[in-house]
């Protein structure tokens, strides 16, 4: 099967490394070049073949809006970017899809998918983000820096007023101005659930369980009324008795 020769582009050496990572779990994904300029990502465009762009917005001197305004000829193009309100203007430049920083090996693999239905090529298995969970992380900003954290050794994560508290194994707390919602969607649904408005937890990090509240990690978990019935199969699948 014929690779998807791709580029990154983007004035954030940290960003570059993630997309580059996940397209070098993904087989049919070849990574020609990365650049940290628009005007950069122009001449490798019109030097190399290339069939997919993964496109930050806000960088010094063109921006990757004005990037692809300004190209007649172009490939598919996935903005990558920290900013949400350019999702409609990114659309309206017939934009592939529009992943929000941090993302997700599992939302990075539905974007994959979008070109593979686009062009008919065979679709990258979401069993494929299972097998590689153990290396999976997201990184959140948290006291101006941008934290590493790997997926495997989250317990629980915990709304508070305009925060949000991720809790892991060895007793660390990483806090970052977040929504709950915004990390959730950075989860693979395979292992985390929403239970609560302030609460994720790990699935496989369940300790016991009752009616209204979970055990994790010693600390009890609200089973909120709202989530009750989603709760209540997901535990009832792996439950004996």
């Amino acid at each position: 099967m014929k690779p998807i020769r791709c580029i990154i582009v983007d004035d954030e050496p940290l960003a570059i490394d993630i997309i580059a990572e996940y397209i070098n779990r993904i087989e049919i994904l070849q990574l020609v070049a990365t650049c940290n300029t628009a005007v950069e990502a122009l001449q490798v465009m019109n030097n190399t073949g290339v069939d997919l762009v993964f496109l930050d917005i806000q960088m010094p001197g063109l921006t990757g809006l004005q990037m692809l305004k300004s190209m007649n000829e172009r490939p598919e193009v996935i903005f990558t970017t920290a900013y949400s309100e350019y999702a409609l203007e990114g659309f309206e430049l017939e934009a592939l899809d529009y992943l929000i920083k941090p993302i997700s090996f599992e939302r990075f693999i539905k974007s994959i998918n979008r070109y593979s239905k686009l062009y008919s090529q065979k679709e990258i298995p979401q069993q494929q983000s299972q097998n590689t969970f153990s290396d999976s992380f997201m990184f959140v900003k948290s006291d101006k820096m941008m934290v590493k954290v790997m997926l495997n050794e989250i317990t629980h994560i915990e709304s508070v007023r305009n925060y949000v508290s991720i809790f892991l194994t060895n007793g660390e707390e990483v806090r970052t101005m977040n929504t709950i919602s915004n990390i959730e969607e950075k989860l693979p649904e395979t292992h985390f659930i929403r239970v609560h408005r302030s609460f994720i937890i790990a699935i496989d990090k369940i300790a016991s369980y009752n009616s209204g509240s979970l055990n994790i990690n010693g600390e009890n978990i609200p089973i909120g009324r709202n989530y009750k019935d989603l709760v209540k199969n997901m535990l009832d699948r792996n439950s004996i008795g």
